[in-house]
């Protein structure tokens, strides 16, 4: 036998071997060993080469009659043929098979196999030909794209730049402009199109996933000293440089290599790379070309196969090849003497004693040849056979193995069943899903099927995860944001972890047992572990940790593993304590990245991305084995399940698997990926729940953490926490060392030994400098210099709240005061020391001259003395007493940047740290005998604190912690490092000295701050910025009395006037601004007014912040400018989003818009209360400074050429001068109060915006210095800075409260008015709110106008008046809008009633916001059309997302579906109610307008051709005509009431929705243009806008006196029904509601009788309540019926008689009106007017009045006029009489014959035209009883059931 190696140029595997004649060549090795044997070895039954390879494929001999022969020559017992076993291992005993019965519950699989029924279709091979898996495809759900090959993936995915089918179709024919995705100004666009936040962009972080936010970093090397860096801006190990492999993404790590590149402590390989020293010649071949095994002596022989011989000359032959007399090794040694050789009989015969064999024999070359059963092999004498033990071979099973005399019995864990191969397991339970991270998202993919969905999306950085099964969570870490997140399953309720003190955490492991959280931070080289939700977090391991990276827990043996890929990589585990730490392997091992534990299989498994390998081994480190060694670019992570292993790869980006004990069977589960990262089986096996939980159900006992161990448990402590007793932790830390490290604060514990820094969560820390402490509280306090802000926390992060975040620059350092409890700090920005509560209350500033950078600071309350280091120009260290007396420079020689601060209050000493002389040295108090303590090895020293006897220090350069010695600089140690940005340092403790002051007692007498002072005085008392101590020494003044008041967008700011150095205090307000532009100040109650453009309100406040209210909360847009009336009590705003000028009182109320005409941008507004007028200017295109009277008579433009951008606006009143500031012209200019005289004051001034002026100064802000500047207002000289650095400067107001206020021209009885009560040059005029009329005597309003539309646009109503010219809209008062679409409105009772679809809603409130119900609660989907019968008292509605229309009374209840098939997207519906018809649009599938009786019958289709979306739907109830909007053929349309007479009003109209009529107008809401609209009705022409601008339109109504009118059958009482009331044409009905309620329900109605009446006489009668009750007779009836009909033949006669003798001019014409609904009982006016000679016939005119039918009416009958029968065809239009119209019906019913009033009509022609036709048929009568209709609401009486009310004859003259 021959063994060489092959040296080839390809890939291995891809040569061939060749051998010489007569020689059979084995398969090529792993390692590309080739191996020749003599051909008559092949397929002699003998593992000759060692793999097998020579007797695959061979027949044997044949199988003895007791065997059956399989397919792959293997002998088999025969009664295993059909036992549904494959024993064969090729199937073959197991075809043609009789079918196997199979139970009820399995599933019979086309090769005979009988398997669960539950296995079918769920992805799993089962049968072992597929035939369970021969399912219907899956149908994709709305949400889904449906893949070519059938597989569903998430809609979004689609044209997303990601190939996420596998066969990509979801990236084909795509728009080519999909990816070119812009990032905003704060994002960085990555390579591929992602956009990522700026700041992460050469960070050195991977955060793209491309390296593309790294490359191109030439300011900025990311890269570590032991690191190199990519071309691509990736860093990986320096060693791997010119290593021969390509560790870069883009190879540029073996660009310009030179051969010499590898180091002395490791091997070149023939290929160039670089391989470790210790790996050469160590049997295993790490060059990948064998290289590194070339020439090694050949030490240790490989082994031969378990059936092999190892000859004495080391090869290796079959064991059957012993001793068979024939030297088949060449050298002798498998023969005898060598081997223990019995003679063999040459001439042995198999028929002869079985030739000596025990079980099979055969003849071979005339020799006799013994063979074994399957499950036995020979032995060594050749002749016995020995039971092959299966178990051991791996793999035979799955999991357990029980070997048997012959044979072998698999079996399963708990969670598993056998499958029908019985040697593979199966887990029970759901079907397996691959959950992965991919960076942005996190993913679930279905293994064995192409279900691919996305779990979570819109993440920075995913990189670890894991899941808790059971609670149903996802847990995963963002390297990114630096955080561990955690979600449900389903991707809802994403939460924060661990938010803190993490850098890289790469590893995530869930113990499901006892519900705890560990991870690994390659980052801090930690390993840590928390509950759950991130609470009591702990450092578990932290020595000797370089770079731990995957984890894995194994809680049923409370094991936890890790691996590390440090300089020495390894993997080790310990208990899940932390104790009993071992190292599993740490050799061949580089990047040891993935890490899983196949629980059933008590293995781990892990990948090596340098290695390009997976391996295995047991749970503590033996039998380790690689699986997969080729085809591994660069794998990442790994997951088992079942018999496969699962792992990612960054290389091809993409999910693989194999068989876990073989590595063959490799599969791409899915490529294309966008950067997978960690993988897991998410399945309940992965997380057996067989293990016991060893802190049982009380946490074992323990206080805070209960971790487990091997076989019991420890109690263990947050980090930083000592133990107090075995059980219990300390509830606080006594000592730790404090330290800021800008974005982040930590503590180190010296309770605890491990020394372990640990982050305070704390929120929005972006650059921590100054820090202190106070221990009595418990605080911490911090400053920030990006945020500007000082804050603090308790010491364990909690209660974090801002103490100052106003006029700070730089505040550099911090002191607490802990005896007084005060808070000093130094602002390097400003100049400034200042001094506050702890609290941050009563600020003020103490030193504000000569100060050039101060830093840090420090306070002596023992001495009563404050020190501070200043690092300007001539750096210096002073000293102060801490009220700021007594101010010395005690060091200024030989310092550079003096940085920290300390005091060692026992040695009186004073310590500093200066980074530009690199010493730490200390001095006397007063700065004498000073001497350096440390002067070496410190780059650059910053914080310094003491405590007891060491000095710690921070260092930047060093980026660590050290202390030392304080009396002698020695014993210098480090405490930690490997710390970025280390700033300041303090250790908390808890016993600081406590000492009396005379601050203690009774605030020292100081009504504000008392501040400690040095001796003799003790104490001194200040008061807050801007305000002055009295002389007194101890009390402050109340306020200011002379500021300066100006908005900064997100504040308010005052800087006083009193004092002798200007400093902005903040408007203490609680409530948020966003961004406050103009303002105005009422100093008679000391109030601030301002305006916010962006909450679009304006509030006002006290001076001091408090009483914060919001004056003005709706129709503001941007309001520029603001001016308050203190005198005449009023506040004028312009607002250049609406383009008005308004009014209001101080509170908000009676608010009217004064000028909204010729207005482009109005901006500033200033007032002359004692002239009577208002200026303003407006810098629209012609820019212009106007004036007009207070009540915005007599406008007039004073100045309007040289104008740019007139901003700021002031009135000199005693100069009698304007003033203002032109941003454009970049001047300041004034001119007298007409205009005139006109010069320049200030100029170039950069950008001014506010003017105001107080004294002899003028000031204004300047948006371009960011700075108020101060001048003389008759000059412009001695221009000065008030204060700078102010971003965001707005307007400006001075105020001088000692300033008496002039006379009021409205103080008396407000002027007069009812309302407002305006000045004018001359006097005062009244005016009402907007919208609303002056009445005649020019002094009183109503409280509401006549006619007004009212609309929704989603979260509010709103109101227009039409009876003002000016169409401003008005807020209506509803509460808790969200989604408003459809409103109605019951005028009757005022009530307006509105659908709200994000409540799913119908309710009613008051126009003035009270009284709001929900009447309908339930039972509504999409509720989009309302409509209220004002007669009936019904509402309709339609809900689009049940597809119903139903009707209920206006109380809700009732309720009933009157139509509910044949709809499809029902929209707008609308009532006739004297015509008895309900309208409705549909915009379904084929879009139609339907009408039906109010009670769904005779339900008709009016239009359904040529619609689009038919939206809103409107009735003319004077015309009688349909209008309708339709949005997607973009018109407006009319019909009438049967669809007829169709025609198109508007077209084009943009996207209509909603719409209504009042007069001759159509009014619409238009979605596209945002506005109403209004055209004429008849013309479609004189187009207007009424709105413009308004977001979310939807509903829009009209409310008017004439609209809702008329009456119907039902109008009174109910037409007697129980419960529901219909009208029809000429009847009604009655119905019950769908749900009975307690009240007994009738359907029956009164029985009417409708006759043809001619009326000669004209009688008044009224009509009374009935007191009859319900027990009269129908005979009664009967009688009355007949005597009705002798009635109507007599009048007959009579009118015929007297036809001739009918004459009366003066009667021509009737005019009657309603009366208002608001007084019901009031007469009806009647007028009589001449008619004009062309019409012949009689004409009803119903004029005024009120919007209902329900009110008592007087009608006047005429003769002439005939009522025609109920069969007639004209009846409907007669009796349905509008309301300039009269009509008359009779019904009659017992002892009582009544008309009624209706409200429909027919013109002059149809009436003609009926009278004529119908005249036969009349008769005369002499009397006859109108009917007054009574209404509902308000009884008088007892009324009964049936409604009828008898006769009561006229009784006044006024009732005639």
């Amino acid at each position: 036998m021959i063994t060489f190696f092959l040296r080839s140029q390809g890939v291995l595997g891809s040569a061939e071997c060749s051998c010489g004649r007569n020689h059979f060549t084995c398969a090529v090795s792993a390692f590309g060993e080739c191996t020749c044997i003599p051909a008559q070895w092949q397929c002699d039954g003998d593992n000759d080469c060692g793999d097998h390879s020579d007797e695959d494929g061979c027949m044997l001999p044949t199988c003895s009659p007791l065997d059956f022969h399989c397919d792959n020559g293997k002998c088999i017992r025969r009664s295993w043929v059909c036992d549904g076993d494959n024993d064969c291992e090729d199937d073959s005993d197991e075809q043609d098979c009789p079918p196997r019965e199979c139970e009820e519950d399995e599933f019979h699989c086309q090769n005979g196999y009988c398997i669960r029924s539950l296995w079918h279709c769920d992805g799993d091979n089962d049968c072992g030909d597929n035939s369970d898996e021969l399912c219907d495809m899956r149908k994709c759900s709305d949400k889904e794209f449906r893949c070519t090959d059938g597989s569903c993936i998430a809609e979004h995915w689609y044209c997303d730049g990601d190939t996420d089918c596998k066969d990509g179709s979801d990236e084909e024919n795509c728009p080519s402009d999909v990816m070119t995705a812009t990032c905003s100004v704060e994002e960085f666009q990555c390579a591929y199109g992602r956009c990522i936040l700026d700041i992460y962009h050469c960070d050195g972080d991977d955060d793209c996933g491309d390296w593309s936010d790294e490359s191109d970093c030439s300011s900025h090397q990311p890269c570590r000293s032991v690191e190199f860096m990519c071309s691509s801006g990736m860093c990986i190990n320096a060693g791997w440089r010119c290593d021969g492999e390509f560790d870069c993404d883009d190879q540029s790590d073996e660009k310009n290599c030179t051969t010499s590149m590898c180091t002395a402590d490791q091997f070149r390989c023939a290929s160039g790379r670089c391989v470790r020293l210790s790996w050469r010649c160590d049997g295993e071949d790490d060059c990948s070309d064998g290289s590194d095994e070339d020439d090694c002596e050949k030490t240790d022989t490989p082994p031969c196969a378990p059936d092999q011989f190892l000859c004495g000359n080391g090869r290796c032959i079959g064991q059957r090849k012993v001793c068979n007399e024939v030297s088949d090794c060449g050298d002798g040694t498998d023969e005898h003497p060598h081997q223990d050789c019995r003679p063999r009989s040459s001439d042995g015969n198999c028929n002869l004693n079985n030739g000596g064999c025990s079980q099979k024999c055969q003849m071979a070359r005339a020799l006799v040849q013994c063979t074994c059963h399957t499950g036995y092999r020979l032995m060594e004498d050749g002749r016995a056979c020995q039971d092959v033990d299966e178990c051991a071979e791996e793999g035979y099973c799955s999991q357990g193995c029980t070997n048997t005399e012959g044979g072998f019995q698999c079996w399963c864990v708990q969670g598993y069943e056998l499958r029908p191969d019985k040697r593979s397991c199966k887990a029970l339970g759901p079907e397996p899903v691959l959950l992965f991270a991919n960076r942005i998202d996190i993913r679930q993919v279905l293994p064995h099927r192409s279900e691919y969905t996305l779990l979570l999306n819109n993440l920075e950085n995913a990189i670890a995860l894991d899941f808790h099964h059971n609670q149903e969570l996802v847990f995963w870490s963002d390297v990114t944001l630096d955080r561990i997140m955690k979600a449900n399953l389903n991707g809802s309720n994403v939460e924060e972890v661990v938010s803190t003190g993490l850098e890289s955490p790469g590893g995530l492991a869930i113990d499901w047992i006892h519900d705890k959280l560990y991870w690994t931070d390659s980052g801090t080289s930690r390993i840590e572990v928390a509950n759950l939700d991130g609470t009591h977090r702990k450092v578990l391991l932290w020595q000797s940790m370089e770079k731990p990276r995957a984890i894995a827990l194994h809680p049923i043996e409370g094991k936890i593993y890790w691996t590390d890929w440090g300089n020495t990589p390894r993997i080790e585990y310990a208990n899940m304590d932390g104790s009993n730490r071992r190292i599993i392997a740490d050799t061949h091992l580089f990047w040891p990245n993935g890490l899983t534990i196949d629980y059933a299989g008590h293995r781990m498994y892990w990948v090596d991305a340098k290695h390009h390998v997976i391996e295995r081994a047991d749970l503590d480190g033996q039998n380790r084995k690689a699986v997969i060694s080729q085809g591994l670019p660069h794998p990442f992570a790994i997951t088992v399940f079942e018999d496969s292993l699962y792992w990612t790869d960054w290389h091809t980006k993409s999910i693989n698997s194999a068989n876990k004990f073989t590595g063959k069977n490799q599969e791409i589960i899915r490529n294309k990926l966008h950067f997978p990262m960690d993988i897991h089986t998410l399945h309940p096996q992965r997380q057996p729940a067989g293990g016991r939980n060893r802190c049982g159900t009380n946490n074992g006992g323990c206080s805070h953490l209960c971790l487990p161990g091997n076989k019991t448990y420890t109690c263990d402590c947050p980090t930083g926490f000592k133990k107090v007793d075995q059980h219990n932790c300390a509830l606080s830390l006594d000592k730790f060392l404090l330290f800021a490290r800008r974005t982040d604060i930590r503590r180190i514990s010296f309770d605890t030994e491990d020394m372990s820094d640990d982050v305070i969560p704390l929120a929005d820390v972006r650059n921590a400098v100054a820090l202190d402490w106070h221990a009595e509280e418990g605080f911490i306090y911090w400053t920030d210099v990006t945020t500007d802000s000082i804050n603090r926390a308790q010491w364990d992060g909690s209660r974090q709240e801002v103490v100052v975040d106003t006029s700070l620059e730089s505040p550099a350092g911090l002191a607490i005061d802990w005896v007084t409890n005060k808070l000093y700090w130094t602002d390097a920005g400003t100049d400034r020391i200042e001094v506050s509560n702890a609290d941050g209350s009563m600020r003020t500033v103490l030193i504000w001259e000569n100060l050039d950078r101060p830093r840090d600071i420090v306070v002596d309350p023992i001495g009563g003395y404050m020190y501070w280091t200043d690092w300007g120009v001539s750096p210096k260290i002073e000293q102060a007493g801490m009220d700021a007396s007594s101010r010395i420079v005690i060091i200024s020689s030989n310092l550079t940047w003096p940085n920290g601060l300390a005091i060692d209050y026992q040695t009186q000493r004073l310590y500093w740290a200066d980074a530009g002389m690199k010493t730490i040295e200390f001095g006397n108090f007063d700065g004498s005998d000073r001497q350096v303590l440390i002067g070496s090895q410190l780059p650059h020293p910053f914080g310094l604190t003491l405590h007891e006897e060491k000095l710690y220090w921070t260092d930047w350069q060093t980026k660590s912690i050290q202390c030392a010695n304080k009396m002698t600089g020695l014993g210098r140690q480090t405490l930690a490092e490997n710390l970025e940005n280390l700033m300041d340092i303090h250790m908390f403790h808890r016993y600081r000295t406590t000492v009396r002051t005379p601050c203690a007692v009774n605030n020292g007498g100081c009504s504000h701050l008392c501040l400690l002072a040095p001796p003799p005085k003790g104490s001194s008392c200040t008061c807050p910025t801007g305000i002055n101590l009295q002389l007194d020494g101890k009390t402050c003044t109340h306020g200011m009395s002379s500021f300066l008041i100006f908005a900064r967008r997100t504040d308010i700011r005052m800087v006083s006037l009193d004092i002798p150095y200007f400093a902005d205090v903040v408007l203490a307000v609680n409530r948020s601004m966003k961004n406050t532009i103009a303002i105005g100040v009422d100093p008679k109650e000391g109030k601030v007014y301002w305006s916010d453009s962006t909450l679009k309100k304006v509030s006002r406040a006290n001076i001091n912040g408090t009483a914060h209210e919001d004056i003005i909360a709706t129709g503001l847009m941007t309001t520029d400018g603001l001016a308050v009336d203190a005198v005449g009590r009023k506040i004028y705003w312009t607002d250049t989003g609406t383009n008005r000028i308004e009014v209001a009182n101080l509170d908000g109320s009676m608010r009217k818009v004064l000028i909204w005409q010729n207005l482009d941008s109005p901006r500033a507004i200033a007032l002359y209360h004692e002239m009577g007028y208002m200026y303003w200017t407006d810098w629209g295109e012609h820019a212009k400074l106007e004036r007009s009277a207070m009540d915005g008579s007599d406008r007039l433009v004073l100045i309007s050429n040289n104008l740019g951008w007139p901003n700021g606006l002031a009135i000199d009143s005693a100069g009698s001068q304007l003033l203002w500031a032109d941003a454009h012209t970049e001047r300041i200019e004034a001119a007298d109060l007409n205009g005139l005289n006109r010069r320049t004051l200030v100029s170039p001034v950069q950008h001014p915006y506010g003017l105001t002026l107080l004294g002899p100064h003028i000031y204004w802000t300047d948006w371009q210095s960011r700075s108020i500047q101060r001048a003389d207002k008759t000059t412009g000289a001695n221009t000065i800075t008030v204060r700078s650095n102010l971003p965001g400067l707005m307007d400006i107001q001075a105020v001088d409260r000692e300033k008496p206020l002039s006379f009021n021209k409205c103080g008396r009885r407000n002027g007069g008015c009812s309302h407002l009560c305006l000045p004018r040059p001359n006097g005062t005029s009244c005016a009402c709110p907007t919208g609303i009329l002056l009445k005649g005597d020019a002094r009183s309003c109503d409280d509401s106008p006549e006619t007004y539309l009212l609309f929704s646009n989603r979260v509010s109503v709103r109101r227009i008046s039409l009876d003002t010219n000016d169409h401003t809209d008005v807020h209506v008062p509803v509460p808790e809008l969200h989604n408003v679409i459809s409103l109605d409105y019951d005028s009757v009772d005022g009530k307006l009633y509105y659908t709200d679809v994000s409540l799913d809603v119908i309710r009613r409130a008051n126009l003035d916001g009270t009284g709001m119900e929900t009447v309908i609660s339930q039972g509504l989907k999409t509720t989009d059309g309302l409509a209220v019968d004002w007669v009936t008292r019904n509402m309709y509605w339609t809900d689009t997302g049940r597809n119903t229309i139903e009707v209920a009374r206006l109380d809700g209840t009732s309720r009933k579906v009157l139509v509910n098939n044949s709809l499809d997207e029902p929209r707008a519906i609308a009532v006739f109610p004297s015509k008895g018809y309900l309208f409705w649009t549909d915009w379904g599938h084929i879009a139609k307008i339907e009408r039906a009786h109010l009670d769904g019958s005779d339900r008709k289709v009016l239009i359904n051709t040529d619609l689009g979306w038919p939206n809103g739907l409107t009735l003319d109830y004077d015309t009688r005509r349909i209008f309708w909007v339709d949005a997607h053929l973009d018109r407006i349309e009319s019909s009438d009431l049967n669809g007829k007479l169709r025609q198109i009003l508007v077209s084009p109209v943009s996207h209509p929705f909603a719409l209504t009529q009042q007069d001759r107008w159509i009014y619409w809401t238009d979605w596209q243009t945002k506005s109403i609209q209004r055209v004429d009705k008849h013309t479609g022409r004189s187009k207007e806008t009424v709105l413009a601008n308004m977001e979310g339109l939807m509903d829009i109504i009209i409310v008017s006196p004439q609209r809702q009118s008329g009456t119907n059958h039902c109008g009174v009482n109910n037409g007697g029904c129980t419960h529901l009331c219909f009208a029809k044409t000429n009847s009604f009905v009655c119905a019950c509601p769908d749900e009975p309620d307690s009240r007994p329900c009738s359907t029956s109605e009164c029985v009417c009788v409708c006759v043809l009446v001619c009326v000669r006489e004209t009688t008044y009668f009224d009509k009374q309540h009935s007191r009859e009750g319900l027990h009269i007779s129908y005979v009664i009836g009967g009688a009355l019926t007949i005597l009705t009909i002798l009635i109507i033949i007599t009048a007959f006669i009579i009118y015929r008689h007297k036809k001739s003798k009918f004459t009366d001019p003066g009667v021509s014409n009737l005019t009657y009106s309603n009366p208002s609904y608001r007084t019901s009982t009031q007469e009806v006016k009647i007028e009589t007017s001449q008619k004009p000679p062309i019409y012949n016939q009689l004409r009803y005119k119903k004029e005024g009045g009120g919007d209902s039918g329900y009110t008592k009416e007087k009608i006047r009958i005429v003769e002439g006029v005939c009522l025609l029968s109920s069969e007639e065809l004209y009846w409907e239009d007669l009796k349905q009489l509008k309301p300039s119209r009269g009509g008359l019906h009779t019904c009659m019913r017992t002892d009582t014959v009544s008309l009624q009033a209706s409200s429909a009509s027919l013109d002059d022609g149809e009436t003609e035209q009926l009278l004529q036709e119908e005249t036969s048929e009349c008769s005369s009568i002499n009397t006859l009883t109108p009917v007054t209709v009574t209404p509902q609401r308000h009884p008088q009486h007892s009324l009964p059931d049936t409604g009828w009310t008898p006769a009561r004859k006229p009784s006044t003259e006024s009732e005639v």
